[in-house]
């Protein structure tokens, strides 16, 4: 494990090797199996938290116990991903396998509370496994936890694109705003920006053929996936569907913290999947 400001923190555990980047948002910079890399690099690149929200948040407008609250608007009219993907974290502890991170949340969102993530990769390095925690320092507040990771499309290595693999039980219709309007309707095909319910929790598989098969799942029960764009593929289990503040409140209270994990397994075509 290192642990310094250009690499930020490194697992290892088989094969695998995985950057956490503290300070920019607490996002797995790297995710790299048997030396090839699977999150996307660059501008939009690894795996982000999602919170206190997920998605975008209607004009950026909180509505809770007969309040409005005024969000930062900083996609086209809405108020998107929450606030922590862009602040500093501080790693609280740290081993070869698993590290711990917080942040506290602070002004633009209303109320004083602090978000965790630990992050542990398997013994055998063929897991990754990411759980986040949301406590209040005070009054309860409404509430959502997620993951943003960019998967490549491609591996670079000559073979083909990944296909993905789920059942959900239904799509959230998708608006003019690009916001849910709170119907349901049958899951439609792809190309999607769109978030899905899986009442049994999020289950998806993405194979890169002849490659990798990853598996995402989570006893969340939302999903969005976003494959509109070139080089990156997103799975992304969350605690509810966007403008979720408003249409499925969750509140985080004093004895009741907000909690969520996503597990990611994966194979190559001779090996078992989890």
């Amino acid at each position: 494990m290192r642990n310094d400001a250009e690499s930020g923190v490194r697992l290892r555990a088989g094969d695998t090797e995985v950057t956490v980047e503290p300070e920019r948002g607490c996002r797995i910079a790297s995710l790299r199996i048997g030396g090839t890399e699977v999150l996307r690099q660059g501008e939009r690149f690894g795996s982000f938290v999602m919170v206190p929200w997920c998605g975008r948040t209607r004009q950026g407008r909180l509505h809770s116990g007969g309040e409005t609250y005024q969000l930062p608007v900083d996609s086209g009219e809405h108020a998107i991903h929450g606030t922590v993907r862009r602040r500093a974290w501080r790693t609280a502890r740290s081993d070869e396998r698993a590290a711990a991170f917080f942040c506290d949340l602070t002004e633009p969102w209303p109320w004083p509370g602090r978000v965790t993530q630990l992050v542990e990769l398997a013994e055998d390095g063929a897991g990754l496994t990411l759980t986040l925690g949301v406590e209040t320092f005070g009054d309860s507040f409404p509430a959502q936890a997620g993951w943003h990771p960019w998967f490549l499309r491609n591996l670079g290595r000559g073979g083909g694109d990944v296909t993905l693999d789920f059942a959900p039980a239904w799509q959230e219709e998708r608006g003019a705003d690009q916001v849910p309007t709170g119907r349901r309707t049958d899951p439609g095909p792809g190309p999607w920006d769109d978030c899905f319910g899986m009442p049994d929790g999020v289950d998806v598989t993405l194979t890169w053929p002849g490659e990798l098969e990853l598996r995402v799942t989570s006893r969340c029960e939302w999903v969005v996936v976003y494959d509109e764009q070139a080089e990156a593929v997103c799975v992304e289990p969350q605690t509810g569907p966007p403008n979720g503040l408003n249409t499925h409140p969750r509140l985080v209270t004093p004895i009741d913290p907000l909690e969520a994990t996503t597990t990611w397994t994966w194979r190559r075509p001779d090996q078992e999947l989890s």
